[in-house]
């Protein structure tokens, strides 16, 4: 089992995809997981895009059994670079050539480009017209030794080429959709992509070949090919589609398809594993949260879908928040840090959060969080120094200006007299400070929530934080009175009777 990825963009989800299939049916056959790099389209491949790519599937724990890695090769069938397996290449293109599989193409650009407009002109679909294929070998050899430039095409038989599909069952196609002989060496001797991906499935022995249902047309000229060099022919599967949510195939042009993004958002690698192998395989069961161990235990390709497997956010954001929870406090620090330095360095916090603060807030966020980067969001008021309100929250629906000050003038010996500087929060604990602000709500006749909801804007700043009485703690008896204290001081500055609101109760 392979993945040869192309190093000519950013590792995406599709290829993580690929590559996380051909990992489980390896483990679960006993077999080696090969990971080569297609680096032949010179003009498009960067070293910057392979190191993305192997530090992508080293980070989802798809690094190579053998070929490629971070830092070098290990295995004994490479080079795993196809740049690097030039001379392979033609000697096994002299092969095909000494059998008479194939013949020099003198076609120009201008030539083909020509051949095609025609056959546009006459709907019909692209195909190589055949013209140098009756040109005398001893004709065709004396125009290469001349110097004149050729191209090297192999010669497609006719007929119906059978592809026993391990997901989509017996596929026919006949060889004259194939587009005519295929070009295998350019003018130049650099090799093609059908060419390239045969000889190396052959010389790593490739028993099977996973892959996206997009490569299916291909597969009749890998197939030829095959068969042509006298090879065993390595099982094929072809992987459905990964489709956007409105059913569209997803794209790196229209969809969010590098892997760096998801990570960059705070998407754990456990939980993408656990996402991508759910994209167009079934358990069997309704098992939907599994380790990689579960996966490679229970993978089999006879559960492979072959219809398109839509990519659906909402669940893989409810899947990283199941994985988040898993972790360990200590494990989930080590996951959030990064997030919480980065903040701090791009100013979305005001100052850098030590370890300690995290850790006193994770049993606070974890099961709050869907992303690691969702926790910046949540928690940057204990950040902040002097903290902004947004005067248009600051009342609640439910009441007017006047009711807010009342509630604040209310509520702050109360704060005052509960809570101490720094104090751990109580968590699940029955907290004395929200015992007396409930009843505080009762006896001045306002709606409990209505003054939690005020009181959380009023000392973070924020409509949605973790839990209020628990957070007053944290940021300890100073900032929170500091905080009260600026967001009465804001009511008082507004007009009389601004802020009243009339929507019915929710």
């Amino acid at each position: 089992m392979r993945i040869a990825p192309s190093p000519t963009g950013p590792f995406h989800i599709g290829t993580a995809r690929t590559a996380l299939f051909n990992l489980l049916f390896a483990r679960s056959r006993g077999g080696t997981y090969i990971v080569r790099v297609e680096d032949t389209d010179t003009a498009r491949s960067t070293k910057e895009f392979e190191a993305d790519i192997l530090a992508g599937l080293e980070w989802l724990g798809l690094a190579a059994d053998e070929g490629v890695i971070a830092g070098g090769e290990r295995g004994a069938s490479g080079p795993y670079r196809q740049s690097e397996r030039g001379a392979r290449y033609a000697a096994v293109a002299d092969q095909l050539r000494a059998k008479g599989l194939t013949y020099p193409c003198f076609c120009t650009p201008g030539d083909l480009e020509a051949d095609r407009k025609r056959r546009e002109a006459a709907k019909l679909p692209p195909r190589y017209s055949g013209r140098c294929a009756a040109i005398a070998p001893e004709e065709a050899a004396r125009r290469v030794a001349s110097g004149e430039p050729a191209a090297l095409r192999f010669r497609v038989k006719p007929g119906i080429v059978v592809i026993d599909d391990l997901v989509r069952g017996r596929v026919e196609i006949d060889s004259e959709t194939l587009g005519g002989d295929l070009v295998i060496l350019r003018a130049d001797g650099s090799p093609l992509y059908h060419f390239t991906v045969v000889v190396d499935d052959v010389d790593m022995g490739i028993t099977h070949v996973i892959r996206g249902e997009d490569h299916l047309s291909n597969t009749p000229k890998h197939i030829l090919l095959f068969e042509a060099l006298g090879a065993p022919l390595p099982r094929f599967a072809h992987l459905p589609l990964i489709l956007n949510s409105d059913r569209t195939k997803m794209s790196k042009r229209k969809s969010q398809t590098a892997l760096a993004d998801y990570r960059a958002e705070g998407f754990l690698a456990e939980a993408l594993v656990n996402f991508l192998a759910l994209l167009g395989w079934s358990t069997g069961s309704e098992d939907e949260v599994l380790s990689m161990r579960e996966l490679e235990e229970r993978f089999a390709l006879a559960h492979v879908q072959k219809a398109g497997a839509v990519f659906d956010r909402t669940r893989l954001e409810w899947l990283n928040g199941q994985w988040i929870r898993r972790l360990g406090n200590d494990e989930l620090l080590e996951r959030l840090r990064p997030f919480y330095e980065r903040a701090a360095a791009a100013g979305a916090l005001q100052r850098t959060a030590t370890d300690e603060e995290i850790a006193v807030l994770i049993p606070l966020i974890r099961e709050r969080i869907p992303l690691l980067s969702s926790a910046i969001d949540l928690t940057d008021f204990f950040f902040a120094g002097d903290l902004r309100h947004d005067a248009a929250t600051l009342v609640p629906k439910r009441w007017d200006v006047d009711t807010a000050k009342q509630a604040f003038a209310a509520a702050r010996p109360v704060i005052a007299d509960a809570i101490g500087e720094g104090e751990r929060p109580l968590l699940d604990a029955e907290d004395p400070l929200e015992a007396r602000l409930r009843a505080l709500a009762e006896a001045s006749g306002w709606k409990a929530g209505d003054l939690f909801m005020a009181l959380r804007v009023a000392v973070t700043g924020k409509t949605a934080t973790p839990p209020l009485f628990d957070s007053m703690r944290i940021l300890g008896r100073g900032r929170t009175l500091a905080n009260l204290d600026a967001a009465a001081a804001l009511l008082r500055a507004m007009p009389q009777g601004q802020g009243r609101h009339t929507e019915p109760s929710e």
